[in-house]
């Protein structure tokens, strides 16, 4: 039997069932990413389903453990903090340094809404931001005597991520924001 195609109309409502997956915490940032980016270059149903084939159908609430609060504050004085991995965010974050370093990899993060605000100073220390290519990012703030860098690709924004917008504050300090292009070995 010879696979059916997909419409444009199946791609775009494959798109919303996985952001509403995502904004439940089921499917990380970089997960999101990389099926979105898999959905809007699927040729077939079946490639469509198989993006879906480990999420629960729409219409049912999957009962699991509770899930985990949002991070709200990221500090490091004369020391060092590092998320990574699995971890959430909802809204509003800020991540503070004095004398000390601190790096967000938003990658595994389970970002909530269409939105999120990271607030970084940093005082005589330095911060590092890290989000998937696809993810449009934002960034502004002010840094004396230091520095703002931003090494963002020219990647295009896949369609449903989430806006992530980084205030950059610093004093003898600096704050650097890239990304990183997305797993090859992501699962399906």
């Amino acid at each position: 039997m010879p696979a059916i195609r997909a419409s444009d109309a199946e791609r775009d409502e494959a798109v919303s069932a996985l952001r509403e997956h995502a904004l439940a915490g089921r499917l990380t940032l970089e997960e999101f990413s990389g099926r979105i980016e898999s959905a809007l270059s699927a040729r077939t149903r079946a490639e469509l389903e198989t993006l879906r084939r480990d999420l629960p159908a729409a219409g049912r609430a999957a009962v699991g453990p509770a899930r985990r609060r949002p991070t709200r504050w990221s500090v490091a004085v004369m020391g060092g903090i590092e998320r990574r991995g699995r971890w959430r965010i909802s809204g509003r974050t800020a991540a503070i340094t004095v004398m000390g370093a601190c790096s967000l990899d938003l990658r595994k993060a389970e970002i909530d809404g269409p939105e999120v605000v990271i607030t970084v100073i940093t005082v005589m220390g330095g911060a590092e931001v890290i989000v998937p290519e696809g993810v449009e990012v934002e960034v502004g703030g002010l840094v004396l005597m230091g520095g703002r860098e931003e090494r963002l690709s020219d990647a295009p924004v896949l369609p449903g991520t989430p806006l992530v917008r980084i205030r950059a504050f610093g004093l003898m300090g600096g704050v650097t924001v890239r990304n990183k292009p997305l797993h090859t070995g992501r699962p399906a």
